[in-house]
């Protein structure tokens, strides 16, 4: 389709919402917008080019036709634009990370309350912080909260005045106030857990008057061992206050965006500020193909925000998405979150500083990613000389095997890209015809596989983002000449142009030297290969150890269970699923097994008998 048909096309449109997608000349979506108004909107990419930043020109040159989506209202456009863009992937859109997947930091709300990560937020009467980008963020403040507050990290259930166990190691070195114990009343750790919903708000001043107020009256009443324990809590609290700066009001919570472009990558920063601090960040990796215009930005903030259970009252913006742009943003956010937000782009004072800082974050990260890249093609250029292959080694991938015994053998596939590990391309191979352990035939196999679906792949044209469709340029196996002459053949009998090597350890676990089966090259010497090779062998080990391992306790879990008269694979599954682990099941009593569907009261008691008496015999099987 012509730019003139184009035009006469959108002379039909609707001054309407809806969703448009941009194709080229092959029908593949360039791009998915949404507008309250799709004429004016799609008509704008087809006004006089100069008006045009360069990257909508760009987008606009490969479009041929474009389909449009009617919708009654633009949060029902919006969520259609967040399906097809999640679907379709398109080339000039910044693709947002799944939200689903964002944690919490919970407090339960039982008598003796836990601090636990939590990837939903419930109506269940407990009290959530966040969400936070990452586990290792919650998992980090959750460790933090137990070295201050010295709470159990256990999980266990506790009983007032009722020990449960003895006290472990952590009680006995000072890390633990141990409720376990039975001599911390619910009214004494609720208020602790009082403290540390004053902590995850960032409101140290007052947990720290209380706990100096606390030390002084248990000094004055002769209490000594209570008030070093304040002491110590109040040390650690005055610590933390220190290395966190007040970036602004202690009474608003803000999201700042920040945006830095360059020739090779732009980044997104989005400061979270909770009561005054920054508590954590995110960052949205973007091609410099992507459009940035206004329009393109403010749909950007409203998806992000769109499945977001949480919506702080102000929106900080380093970029323009025009005076409507803000007010519908805005408009959208309030009536989502059930509060008034206020979204805009300030021009001066402390809260031009804060988006200052949030594009500084930006640039940072950018230029790290300049340099890891160089420093990754270094080393890929490198391996390519070493190796004398055919081309640089973009996509590498590594295979490992781990087994059990002669049961839960796997083979495990890590990938890395541009030098760079890449965890969402990982696989696991579960070996189903090798019997007895044979290393040299489990890896025959796996490779078997996974050489039929990279030529399934091919012959389909299916899904090319999917791990298994795309073709590596080096192959590395854990092992040596017996491991190559093994899987090498086969390899070869597809005629794909993939260089093979094996891994040769040394007497310390370290690959000493490559392989390709016939002689071998030494790479001790070269310190930034053999660093390289390293860690990628260390990670195959652990990705494939991880998966077998947690295979293993799987069956265990269900043998065990299994072992018990009346209990079949089914019944096991459905307990399993109930209680999540082992101990949890060990621990349950008659009433709450009974609760499980499909399990009655004499089955019940007797998976309580079992455990008990396995308990006493010495003979029960761990998680």
């Amino acid at each position: 389709m012509t730019r003139e048909e184009i035009i006469e096309k959108i002379k039909l449109l609707p001054y309407s919402p809806g969703v448009y997608m941009m194709k080229d000349e092959n029908e593949n979506i360039l791009y998915v917008g949404k507008s309250k108004s799709l004429r004016n909107r799609v008509g704008s990419y087809f006004q006089d080019p100069d008006r045009l930043n360069i990257k909508t020109q760009k987008l606009v040159s490969h479009i041929r036709d474009f389909t449009c989506v009617y919708t009654d209202t633009e949060t029902e456009a919006l969520i259609l634009e967040n399906e097809l863009i999640k679907r379709h992937k398109p080339k000039y859109n910044i693709l947002l990370k799944d939200s689903k997947s964002y944690p919490y930091v919970k407090i339960t709300a039982s008598r003796f309350p836990n601090i636990v990560l939590s990837r939903t937020r419930k109506d269940d009467k407990g009290r959530y912080f966040g969400p936070y980008t990452s586990s290792k963020a919650v998992k980090d403040i959750i460790e933090t909260v137990h070295r201050t507050f010295k709470t159990a990290s256990c999980g266990k259930k506790f009983e007032e005045g009722k020990s449960v166990c003895r006290p472990c190691l952590n009680y006995h070195i000072g890390k633990c106030i141990a409720p376990c114990t039975g001599k911390i009343s619910a009214k004494e750790y609720a208020a602790v857990f009082s403290e540390i919903e004053d902590f995850l708000k960032g409101d140290y001043k007052r947990i720290i008057d209380q706990l100096q107020n606390r030390m002084q009256a248990a000094s004055d009443n002769l209490m000594f061992e209570a008030a070093a324990q304040y002491r110590d809590r109040l040390t650690a609290l005055k610590r933390l206050e220190e290395n966190q700066k007040i970036l602004s009001d202690l009474h608003t919570d803000r999201d700042v965006f920040g945006l830095y472009e360059s020739e090779t990558l732009c980044v997104i920063a989005v400061l979270f500020i909770r009561a005054g601090r920054l508590i954590d960040k995110e960052l949205i990796y973007f091609s410099p193909d992507e459009l940035t215009d206004e329009g393109a930005l403010g749909d950007l903030v409203l998806r992000y925000y769109s499945a977001r259970e949480y919506i702080p009252r102000s929106v900080l913006l380093a970029f323009a998405i025009g005076e409507n742009g803000e007010k519908d943003v805005a408009a959208f956010l309030s009536d989502k979150s059930g509060h008034k937000v206020e979204v805009r782009t300030p021009q001066k004072g402390a809260a031009k500083e804060l988006v200052t800082l949030a594009c500084e974050n930006a640039r940072q990260t950018v230029v790290q990613y300049a340099q890891d890249v160089n420093r990754s093609m270094k080393v890929l250029t490198h391996l390519y000389r070493v190796l004398a292959l055919d081309c640089i080694p973009m996509r590498i991938e590594a295979y490992d095997i781990s087994n059990h015994g002669t049961e839960s053998m796997y083979c495990g596939m890590i990938v890395l890209e541009n030098g760079n590990f890449k965890k969402s391309d990982y696989r696991c191979f579960s070996i189903k015809t090798v019997n007895g352990q044979d290393d040299y035939a489990a890896m025959r196999e796996a490779i078997s596989r996974r050489m039929e679906k990279l030529r399934e792949y091919r012959l389909s044209g299916d899904n090319p983002e999917e791990s298994f469709a795309k073709m590596p340029d080096l192959i590395l196996l854990d092992g040596g000449k017996g491991h190559m002459s093994a899987v090498k053949p086969i390899v070869d009998e597809y005629g794909y142009p993939i260089s093979m090597f094996g891994m040769v350890k040394d007497s310390f676990h370290k690959t000493r030297t490559l392989t390709d089966g016939e002689g071998e090259i030494d790479i001790a010497h070269l310190r930034d290969i053999f660093t390289f090779i390293y860690k990628i062998q260390e990670e195959v080990h652990r990705y494939t150890f991880a998966r077998m391992d947690a295979s293993r306790r799987e069956k265990v879990k269900h043998s065990s269970l299994e072992d018990i008269d009346g209990i079949g694979k089914a019944k096991a599954a459905r307990i399993m699923k109930h209680f999540k682990t082992l101990s949890a099941v060990k621990k349950a009593t008659a009433d709450e097994l009974a609760a499980v569907s499909g399990i009655s009261r004499p089955i019940a008691e007797k998976i309580v008998s079992h455990f008990e008496n396995a308990a006493k015999s010495g003979h029960t099987k761990s998680d």
